[in-house]
């Protein structure tokens, strides 16, 4: 089951990650589907497209077809962390979903791994700070 109404679970507001992020009004129990992702489906072609124009609101869905969800008002906020603590997965329906994959606590900035190598190169989260090394000049 899908929480009810997003303006009733999620906000967005500046991020201490990134820019700005989406964190949760109420707790949200491990398991439970968030908000399905929704905006235009199109096609790999397209994906490279838009991405080469600087839009980075794009999903993988199956094989050649993304969803852009640079139109969606929260979704489109969604963080990277390497310490996440929602996943994207495929409802029943087979529909993208955005699932918590542990408790979150009201207040709590919602996360995902993007999972792409270059993310982690620059990546800024407490994890990945925590781990480079300091400069000893």
């Amino acid at each position: 089951m899908i929480l009810s109404s997003l303006n009733d679970v999620l906000t967005v507001k500046d991020s201490s990650l990134h820019g700005k992020g989406i964190f949760s009004t109420k707790n949200i129990l491990k398991g439970q589907i968030i908000t399905q992702i929704i905006g235009e489906m199109i096609s790999a072609e397209e994906c490279i497209k838009r991405e080469e124009e600087g839009n980075v609101y794009i999903f993988w869905k199956e094989d050649d077809l993304y969803i852009d969800v640079s139109n969606h008002s929260t979704i489109r906020f969604i963080n990277h962390s390497c310490d996440y603590n929602c996943d994207v997965d495929e409802d029943e329906s087979g529909n993208l979903i955005l699932l918590a994959i542990r408790d979150i606590n009201e207040g709590e900035e919602l996360t995902i791994d993007y999972g792409y190598e270059e993310i982690y190169e620059n990546c800024t989260c407490p994890l990945c700070t925590s781990k480079k090394p300091v400069d000893a000049d």
